[in-house]
C-alpha cells in the first residue's frame, strides 16, 4: 500500500497515530497491546525520510515518538479529550442515578437528555468545584 501525504498531512497522522496509540495503552502497563506499538514505530520511522528526525527516537528496536515530540503540545489535545469525556460520562452517570434507572436503561430519553445537559452547564460553569461526596 502507498499512501501519498504532504508533509503537514504525514505530521497530523502522527499526531492521531500516537494519540490513538495512547488511548489504546496508557493505562496497560506490562499488558500493552504491541501490534499497535509496531505500527506506530512503522509510521513514525517515515520521519527520517521527511527530515522529521527531531520527532523520532529509537528505543527496543522500535521507532518511537520523542521527548520533543511527547512534549511539543500533543498531550494538551489528549488532556481536553479526557477532560470532555470525563464531565460527559459523570453527567450521564449522575443523571441516571437521578432518575433511578440503570446506565443501559432508556426509559425518559427526554428527560435524561435534559438532566444531563443540566450537568453538562454545570460543569462548564464551575467545573468540580461543587461535587461533594457524603460519608
Amino acid at each position: 500500500m502507498k499512501i501519498e501525504l504532504s508533509d503537514t498531512e504525514y505530521r497530523h497522522l502522527l499526531d492521531m497515530v500516537y494519540i490513538g496509540n495512547w488511548i489504546l495503552n496508557a493505562t496497560r502497563g506490562s499488558s500493552r497491546i504491541r501490534d499497535y506499538d509496531k505500527v506506530q514505530s512503522r509510521i513514525f520511522s517515515h520521519c527520517i525520510e521527511q527530515n522529521m528526525t527531531a520527532l523520532i527516537e529509537i528505543g527496543y528496536g522500535m521507532f518511537r515518538p520523542s521527548e520533543a515530540f511527547e512534549n511539543g503540545g500533543i498531550h494538551d489535545a489528549i488532556t481536553h479529550y479526557e477532560d470532555s469525556v470525563f464531565f460527559e460520562i459523570l453527567a450521564e452517570e449522575l443523571a441516571h442515578r437521578d432518575m433511578g434507572i440503570s446506565p443501559n436503561g432508556h426509559e425518559n430519553n427526554a428527560e435524561l437528555s435534559m438532566r444531563i445537559a443540566e450537568y453538562i452547564q454545570e460543569f462548564e460553569k464551575n467545573g468540580i468545584k461543587n461535587i461533594t461526596l457524603e460519608k
